[in-house]
């Protein structure tokens, strides 16, 4: 390929056009000579004769690049199935009235379901946290693509064209569509006298009179979309007196089990949801995949035959909601030394028509104010906006990325006040071992400064060069950014921090093992097998997870949070464990050089249970927000994951074309149970969130465009909404974990 060069034309004393080709005016991008990509990954080494530890490759990897491993889509139709379509809302608010006749009379369609086809012992109320939504809209709509109703057919193609048939009738009602809008109406989540809630320490306005210098001041995030690549499936099956089994793509099966119950007004024992993998997540189908299961179950219920369901691209970026819009009203203070005393922040999220998990997401928002630093005089409050829009949910950082921005905003801000460099303002201010966060828990294990001293040792020399570059390079400008994290593990709803595990030893000396955790490709079901392999003392070709399913682990929590490979992988220790002391004495009877499969065939003929069931819940952590405006201090995380990027982007200047040309990062994950698994944990967040601050944005039907279809999603699949590809990953990118972190 041949790459142009642009002439950058100047005049001369005379008036007269000269060309310049020297490399400073060169106009061709950075992203023509970028070059081959590399990556560079640093981890520690797995203990000696431990599969824990080791960067094993995962367990699916092969079935995946082959195109054999099964997603819901790929399951064979059980007899008689039928294919679902929906019918959802076109107007952000408005009363409705509906009629499925011509809909029903469509060639192929079997049944079209609404809000009277709820079982009479059931609930048309569905609800992450409370139940303030409807499976299927009643009286009125309150966002566009809120579902009416279900119709289901015998092929997908004469469900889609018997949907579009279905008439409703729209009397609209005013719409809230933004953040400005709420606070505009008073429109905020408030439920049992709830309004938000509010963190803080020290005197806040005491804080502000020390400082030397104040700066105030508003910043806004959009939203992001999940852009999985399996868009959200299922496939209900009835069976008898009542038996429902599901199998959905999500992160929370328990939640698809206790509202198809509640839904039909059947026991939950009679509900099965299981799911083997889905293709990812991000916190998108932790919630908002449990309505889309309700419905098809609904129409599954009365036609007693099997019911599949699966969105289309547009259908699911339309209906499912995003990461949550943020608006952050600030003001920071500090000393001319640079140290911070004073910081009082007004949060603001788009939760849309529904609460689903907006006040937790806003809650962790308000733990994170702080970012990863130490703050004497706080104060945070949170406020939950409700719009006409679909319900925004969790999205990978849950809150924390929104509010960390922020935070590094004020503080550029506040460094450029003081007229000192932002890398020494940032580290003057850093949290240390032993600080306390503005709601009072220690920072025990601190790795704040340990992953920015391994990255900032050579910032002054790099930035250097890039003073260099910038001034023989009159179109391309170089930046380089040295920005610390801490981010607190646990769900901060304590009761979600619980975990079940079964582990089975057959007579042929293998292993299954069944958690509540859900592989959607983070490779969790790999980390538990390295847990139980190294437990039992056998290779983890001798593990083998089928599934997650509701009937064997009953009431587990999302994998989500950042929590499930501790959670599960204490689980499955604990079982595994029982089992190992079980055979133990088995074992030192036959002796060392005794195979697995002869010690669990003894210890079938010696009666030995051979099963085990694990329980763990995280210890000691609580949180009372009731105490904690009142200052007591809380322990809402296990702990904190600490870290550090370097990044080196170039742009230019006349087109705005950006490169990444390099990043460096340090992480603090402890003692990894797979190193090779955490490093692509980590190198796939970065890029996600560089492609939320910098490439991906989603555009609305609002005020801002003139009221043009209020409302809806402009940005519906990939040709309009731009994700990261792999020429945004930087061409230079380094990794490594941080050593001997574990505490």
């Amino acid at each position: 390929m041949q790459v142009y060069s642009a002439v950058a034309l100047e005049t001369d004393a005379a008036g007269s056009y000269t060309s310049d080709l020297s490399a400073s005016d060169r106009l061709v991008t950075a992203e023509a000579e970028r070059g081959p990509s590399r990556g560079l990954q640093y981890c520690g080494e797995g203990r000696q004769g431990e599969q824990v530890g080791l960067p094993l490759m995962h367990t699916s990897a092969n079935l995946q690049v082959s195109g054999e491993a099964i997603y819901n889509d790929d399951i064979v139709d059980p007899p008689d199935t039928l294919h679902a379509a929906l019918v959802m809302s076109e107007k952000p608010h408005a009363r409705i009235t509906v009629d499925f006749s011509a809909a029903a009379a469509a060639p192929g369609v079997e049944g079209c379901f609404g809000a009277k086809d709820i079982p009479a012992a059931g609930d048309n109320s569905i609800g992450a946290v409370v139940h303030d939504e409807e499976i299927f809209a009643t009286e009125k709509v309150t966002c566009v693509g809120q579902i009416i109703g279900i119709v289901v057919a015998d092929t997908k193609a004469h469900a889609d064209e018997a949907a579009l048939l279905v008439a409703v009738d729209y009397e609209e009602l005013p719409a809230v569509l933004s953040i400005e809008d709420a606070i505009e109406a008073d429109s905020f989540f408030d439920y049992d006298g709830f309004t938000g809630h509010v963190l803080g320490c020290g005197d806040v306005e005491a804080g502000f009179e020390q400082c030397d210098h104040v700066v105030e001041g508003e910043v806004r995030c959009g939203g992001q979309e999940h852009f999985y690549l399996e868009p959200c499936a299922c496939v209900v099956t009835p069976g008898e007196d009542d038996e429902m089994t599901t199998v959905v793509s999500t992160q929370c099966p328990d939640k698809s089990q206790r509202l198809i119950a509640s839904a039909l007004g059947i026991p939950c024992s009679k509900v099965v949801a299981k799911s083997k993998r889905i293709g990812g997540g991000f916190g998108g189908k932790e919630t908002r995949a449990a309505f889309l299961n309700v419905a098809a179950a609904v129409a599954a219920y009365h036609c007693r035959r099997p019911v599949r369901l699966v969105l289309d691209r547009h259908v699911d970026m339309a209906i499912t909601g995003q990461r949550h819009a943020f608006l952050g009203k600030y003001k920071a203070g500090c000393t001319t030394e640079g140290k911070i005393l004073a910081l009082k922040i007004a949060l603001y999220n788009n939760a849309g028509n529904s609460l689903d998990l907006s006040q937790s997401i806003m809650d962790r928002a308000l733990f994170h104010a702080d970012s990863s630093y130490k703050i004497p005089n706080v104060e945070v409050t949170g406020h939950v906006c409700r719009t006409n829009m679909p319900s925004h949910t969790a999205f990978r950082g849950f809150g924390g990325p929104q509010t960390v921005l922020l935070a590094e905003m004020w503080v550029e801000r506040l460094a450029d006040t003081a007229g000192m460099p932002v890398e020494q303002f940032r580290e003057i201010n850093m949290v240390r071992e032993g600080d306390v966060t503005h709601y009072g828990m220690q920072l025990v294990g601190c790795q704040a400064r340990a992953c920015w001293d391994k990255l900032s040792g050579n910032l002054s020399a790099r930035r250097a060069e890039a003073d260099a570059f910038n001034a023989s390079n009159r179109w391309r400008k170089r930046g380089i950014a040295l920005t610390p994290v801490k981010f607190g593990i646990s769900f901060t709803a304590t009761f979600l921090n619980q975990a079940g595990a079964l582990v089975h030893i057959y007579r042929d000396g293998t292993v299954r093992v069944a958690h509540g955790g859900i592989e959607m490709g983070q490779g969790l079901h790999t980390k538990m097998i390295q847990v139980a392999a190294t437990v039992l003392g056998i290779p983890t070709d001798a593990v083998f997870i089928a599934e997650t399913s509701t009937d064997t682990v009953p009431n587990s929590s999302p994998t989500a949070a950042s929590a499930s490979s501790d959670l599960y992988g204490m689980a499955v220790l604990l079982a595994a464990k029982q089992l190992e002391e079980r055979l133990r004495p088995v074992r030192e009877k036959l002796g060392p050089e005794a195979a697995f499969r002869e010690i669990t065939e003894a210890a079938y003929f010696q009666q030995i249970d051979l099963c085990a069931h694990g329980f763990y819940k995280t210890p000691d952590i609580f949180m009372d927000w009731d105490a904690a405006k009142e200052g007591v201090p809380q322990l809402p995380f296990n702990y904190f994951c600490y870290g550090a990027a370097l990044s080196e982007v170039e742009i230019d200047c006349l087109t705005g074309d950006m490169m990444l040309r390099r990043a460096d990062i340090c992480m603090d994950v402890g003692e990894s149970l797979n190193p090779a698994i955490d490093v692509g944990q980590v190198e796939g967040g970065f890029i996600q969130g560089m492609g939320w601050v910098a490439l991906e944005e989603l555009k609305w039907g609002d005020k801002e465009h003139g009221w043009i279809r209020p409302g809806h999603l402009f940005t519906r699949g990939p040709g309009a909404y731009k994700i990261p590809s792999v020429n945004d990953i930087p061409p230079d990118f380094r990794v490594s974990l941080l050593k001997n972190s574990a505490k």
